[in-house]
């Protein structure tokens, strides 16, 4: 990918990967330029959602970028807090995620998951005014989905290791599965 063509991404719209009644959907904050360049969610290199997924047990195999069409046949989806292409997070401003957060609670509320599951705990703070939310469940529902807030699996966040972020992504898993705790 030349920088020309990051550059061209930017502000960019990536389409949700969302089909038949998913279980869990997963959202990014938005879209890196690398993702919007190639129409593949968390498509950066050292971004670790991919092997997080399936090391999570979410997934048989270890996908690609590429095959995030398949993930509606394991009853997940993807989605992200604010649609445009940004080459940093820090970049949006915070109406951005107030609207996203509105914007994600109809979609949500459409696709009727079980699981919202925000990658992301900043962003979720900012989308949904919650300046206190931790990592895992929330009390409240968005959409009618109840919330699962994981690490950001950006390799920007070096406060995670992959095998942390997969054990706090199983739990999800296994919330979800009904064969983990989950409070209501």
């Amino acid at each position: 990918m030349t920088p020309e063509e990051l550059s061209a991404a930017r502000d960019r719209v990536v389409p949700d990967v969302v089909a038949g009644g998913p279980r869990v959907v997963f959202c990014g904050i938005n879209p890196s330029l690398m993702t919007a360049a190639t129409g593949h969610h968390f498509a950066h290199p050292g971004n670790r959602f991919w092997p997080v997924l399936h090391r999570s047990g979410f997934t048989p195999r270890q996908l690609k970028p590429s095959e995030q069409g398949e993930l509606p046949g394991y009853g997940l989806g993807l989605t992200n807090v604010v649609a445009r292409a940004t080459a940093r997070a820090d970049e949006l401003e915070p109406e951005e995620f107030r609207a996203g957060g509105r914007l994600l609670t109809a979609k949500v509320e459409a696709w009727g998951p079980a699981w919202l599951a925000v990658v992301g705990v900043t962003a979720y703070r900012a989308a949904f005014g919650d300046r206190r939310a931790p990592i895992g469940p929330q009390e409240r529902t968005v959409g009618g989905a109840r919330v699962w807030v994981l690490p950001n699996p950006s390799g920007l966040n070096a406060h995670w290791t992959v095998s942390g972020m997969a054990d706090a992504y199983a739990r999800l898993r296994e919330a979800a599965d009904g064969t983990g705790d989950a409070p209501r």
